[in-house]
């Protein structure tokens, strides 16, 4: 297991997954400037890393994944400066968002506010059976700045997100998952060993082919039926062009059968 340095974040890998924590338990991993730039950081280093197939975002501690922005930091901000912050935290959701990996939200605790737009941005959201979620940004006074508006309501419709975030109410795990906001609900301590799992089979596939399945999603969801088949159709010819390609149905056709060996070229 190696380790990179960051002062707000513990960034480990295993194999090909890498985690990275948010490390503040103290301030329940509150997303201060530093966090956001740090994050951004780390995301731009995991993104040219050719051993790194799926990333993990977690909380450190059992009690918050991340329970908000950094209010104490926000509280004096000028408006000029508060439409900077929300610009910080909307290029670390666009860069998990638009990452050639996999990322996965592993929320143990308090997904609130800024920790629920963090969440929402990744491609899965994992949570554990005590985790709370909500965009409670409306009793502050202000409204979510890093994406909350846009992609709770793609998550969970149109009608529910505004409830949700007009209200500013906070839901359990099991009403997340009722509403599509996260896509897994496991007992506490199962929960590391539900995202490894489920980031072990990722990182098991053809690393190319995967990222063309997240960007296609994601390219689809803006586009017409007929545009977005015509980029899938233009994809899947292009990935005959890969040695991960043949090296996958080389693997099926083989008496017997072998387990492929991806390069990710």
């Amino acid at each position: 297991m190696a380790t990179s340095s960051f002062e707000t974040l513990l960034v480990t890998t295993e194999g090909a997954i890498a985690t990275v924590t948010i490390n503040r338990e103290a301030a329940r991993n509150a997303l201060s400037s530093k966090v956001l730039a740090e994050l951004a950081a780390c995301a731009a280093e995991l993104e040219v890393s050719p051993e790194i197939r799926v990333v993990v975002v977690t909380g450190a501690g059992d009690k918050a994944f991340v329970a908000g922005a950094d209010i104490a930091e926000m509280a004096e901000l000028s408006s000029p400066a508060a439409a900077a912050f929300a610009e910080m935290g909307g290029s670390v959701g666009e860069a998990i968002e638009h990452s050639t990996r996999p990322w996965i939200a592993m929320v143990q605790g308090f997904a609130l506010g800024g920790g629920c737009e963090l969440a929402m941005a990744c491609d899965f959201i994992y949570a554990s059976e005590r985790a709370k979620f909500g965009q409670p940004e409306v009793t502050l006074g202000v409204i979510p700045g890093f994406g909350g508006t846009q992609r709770l309501a793609r998550r969970v419709g149109v009608a529910k997100a505004k409830e949700l975030c007009m209200t500013g109410d906070i839901i359990d795990a099991a009403e997340a998952l009722r509403l599509g906001l996260c896509d897994a609900v496991v007992p506490h301590d199962e929960l590391r060993a539900k995202v490894m799992a489920v980031a072990g089979r990722i990182a098991k596939n053809a690393p190319l082919a995967v990222a063309e399945v997240k960007r296609l999603v994601h390219r689809g969801q803006s586009a017409t039926l007929e545009h977005a088949l015509a980029l899938e159709q233009a994809a899947f010819g292009l990935l005959f062009s890969t040695a991960d390609q043949r090296e996958g149905m080389a693997a099926f056709l083989s008496k017997p059968r072998r387990e492929p060996a991806f390069k990710g070229r």
